[in-house]
């Protein structure tokens, strides 16, 4: 049960509690500069997810093996394997898309996200949870980059794209309102950084409110506690009050009397019988 419980947070975490960009502000070279559009902040996201999982797993088969005092070293070149790997892969299938992200796939290798992943987690834990650790950090890194992305385009063009950079036949653009009305800036590189802090102040916003209502619950909890206790002890009091002020109005004549003592009389000494005339003749 223990064990199920960490996998389940090794997935969880790195999607909502640590997320890489909006929680723990990693990787932000490539969160600026790939999140364009959609489709191009998709495809660093799929890239980034597989590099994590195949160096997780390495990783942490190999963590009782690899020395401590060049852990760091073969961590980065175990990355580098991958990242070489996924690089060719996608300039071989989706050309447009690896010239689209360009020098910013071959800096997977310095992404500290991949890194720091290896180090915290995938040299401590097994194998399975890594890889459920790599999948919910980079999927919780895919959905930042397609928000701040989104954000980008949608502002800065006034349409959403897809199928310019993934081989799907055609591309398919969705006008939500006329270009001329869109803000260029956003798609500029400037507009990064308007669109993470829009997005971060959002997010701070959301906390700020959600902190000060439970510290409200919690003052009213409290205050109950003390309007309750109070007024137990306001009834206690009175109880007592009462009870005092029944005693001291008893009458002293209505008090239960002590029993009187018991006299210890001596019997009356026995009169002689008055004489007879026999006896007076006798005499």
């Amino acid at each position: 049960m223990k064990d199920s419980i960490t996998k389940k947070a090794a997935f969880v975490s790195g999607i909502i509690k640590e997320n890489p960009v909006f929680v723990s502000l990693l990787g932000m070279c490539p969160t600026l500069a790939t999140t364009k559009s959609v489709e191009s902040a998709i495809g660093m996201g799929i890239l980034v997810i597989l590099v994590l999982l195949g160096s997780n797993l390495l990783i942490s088969l190999l963590r009782k093996i690899i020395p401590s005092e060049v852990k760091i070293p073969c961590y980065i070149v175990v990355i580098a394997t991958f990242v070489t790997i996924v690089k060719m892969l996608t300039q071989a299938f989706i050309p447009a898309l690896y010239s689209s992200l360009g020098v910013f796939i071959s800096l997977i290798v310095v992404n500290c996200i991949i890194l720091g992943r290896a180090e915290a987690f995938a040299s401590k834990h097994g194998p399975v949870a890594s890889i459920l650790d790599a999948l919910g950090t980079g999927i919780g890194y895919t959905i930042a980059l397609c928000v701040v992305a989104f954000i980008r385009e949608f502002i800065g063009t006034g349409a959403i794209s897809f199928g310019v950079y993934f081989p799907i036949g055609r591309a398919y653009f969705l006008h939500i309102f006329p270009q001329e009305y869109a803000l260029s800036i956003f798609v500029q590189s400037a507009g990064g950084f308007l669109a993470l802090g829009l997005v971060l102040a959002v997010m701070a916003c959301y906390k700020n409110v959600k902190d000060n209502k439970k510290a409200a619950a919690e003052k009213a909890r409290i205050e109950e506690l003390k309007k309750k206790k109070a007024e137990e002890l306001a009834k206690k009091k009175a109880e007592e009050e009462a009870a005092k002020a029944t005693a001291e109005a008893t009458p002293a004549a209505e008090a239960p009397k002590a029993p009187a003592p018991v006299e210890n009389k001596e019997p009356e000494e026995k009169k002689a019988p008055a004489p007879t005339p026999e006896l007076k003749e006798a005499a």
